[in-house]
C-alpha cells in the first residue's frame, strides 16, 4: 500500500536554492568530479541485481546516474525535491522522474529492488531524519532487496579546502573547522559561501544508522581514495589509459577500513532482511 507521510519538512530554503542554480549535472560530468561519477558507476554495476531491475533513485538529482542506469536496462524511477531537476531527469530516455522526499516516500511497500540515496543523507543534518530516509527505503524494498546510500566523509571539507588553499581563508576556516568537529556543515550565505547546509559522516557511524532503519549493513566503499586530492588528478581522467589504471588502483583500497575517510565520498551497501523483518 501507498503510505505517503506528508508531514516531512520541506527542503531547506538554502539547500533549495543552492541546487536550483542546476550546476550538479555539469560537476559530475566534467573536471575532477567526474572522478566520484565514475567510481560510484564503478561500485554499483558490482553491487546491483542483473538487469532488468527496478530502482528508485531517491535524490536522484538531474538524473546524471539514472540515465545510463536506465540505458543498462533497468527500470529506473528518480525522486527529487527540486523541480528543475526534475524537469531535466524526466526528458531522460527510459527514466521516469517525480517529486518526492527521501523521508516520506510517496511508494508502495516491498515494490522495488534497489533503493539509491546518492544524496539525500547529506542534507539531512539530524540523526532521525537521516534514519527516517533510511527506513522509508527499507519500507520499499522488497525483502532481500538492496539500499545504497552516499555520504559524505567527516574530513572531507577540510581535505578539499587545503587542496585547492581554500582553508587559508579566515573568514572560511571558522566553517570549515566546526564540520571537521561536529559533522554540521553551516556555510553561511553570500559569495564566500562553503557549498550548502551538509552533515558530513564518521564512516564508522553509517552503519549504525542502516541498522536503526531495519537494514543489514553490507558493506563500505571509499569512492576517490586519495586520488581527489592529486593535483594530476583532471589530466590522468583525460587520459583512458591513466583512468582505468586510476579506477582499478581506487577498486584496490575501496574497502580498506583505515582509509575509507581519505575518500571524499562513501558508499554504505546494505539489504532488507530476507524475511521481510526490520521496523
Amino acid at each position: 500500500m501507498d503510505t505517503e507521510d506528508t508531514t516531512a519538512p520541506a527542503l531547506a530554503e538554502e539547500i533549495a536554492e543552492y541546487y536550483g542554480r542546476d550546476q550538479e549535472d555539469a560537476r559530475l560530468r566534467t573536471g575532477a568530479g567526474r572522478l566520484e561519477f565514475w567510481r560510484t558507476q564503478d561500485v554499483l554495476r558490482r553491487l546491483l541485481p542483473p538487469a532488468p531491475a527496478r530502482i528508485l533513485d531517491v535524490g536522484g538529482g538531474s538524473g546524471v546516474h539514472a540515465e545510463w542506469l536506465a540505458a543498462d536496462g533497468h527500470a529506473v524511477e528518480l525522486l527529487d525535491p527540486v523541480p528543475r531537476h526534475v524537469e531535466r531527469a524526466a526528458r531522460l530516455p527510459g527514466v521516469r522522474a517525480r517529486h518526492g522526499d527521501a523521508r516520506a516516500l510517496d511508494v508502495p511497500d516491498a515494490s522495488v529492488d534497489v533503493v539509491l540515496l546518492l544524496g539525500p543523507l547529506y542534507h539531512l543534518p539530524e540523526r532521525p531524519d537521516r534514519v527516517r530516509a533510511l527506513a522509508e527505503a527499507r519500507r520499499v524494498l522488497r525483502p532481500g532487496g538492496l539500499v545504497v546510500a552516499a555520504t559524505i566523509n567527516r574530513f572531507a571539507g577540510l581535505h578539499d579546502t587545503l587542496a585547492k588553499g581554500v582553508y587559508f581563508d579566515a573568514d572560511r576556516r571558522p566553517h570549515i573547522e566546526a564540520a571537521a568537529g561536529d559533522g554540521r556543515l553551516r556555510p553561511g550565505r553570500g559569495p564566500k559561501a562553503l557549498f550548502t547546509t551538509a552533515y558530513f559522516h564518521a564512516p564508522e557511524d553509517v552503519p549504525a544508522e542502516f541498522t536503526d532503519a531495519g537494514l543489514t549493513p553490507r558493506g563500505q566503499y571509499g569512492l576517490e581514495g586519495a586520488a581527489w586530492l592529486m593535483g594530476d588528478i583532471v589530466t590522468w581522467l583525460a587520459d583512458p589509459q591513466q583512468r582505468a589504471l586510476v579506477l582499478a588502483a581506487l577498486r584496490r583500497t575501496e574497502s580498506v577500513p583505515s582509509l575509507l575517510g581519505v575518500s571524499g565520498h562513501l558508499l554504505t551497501a546494505g539489504t532488507r532482511p530476507a524475511d521481510g523483518s526490520g521496523r
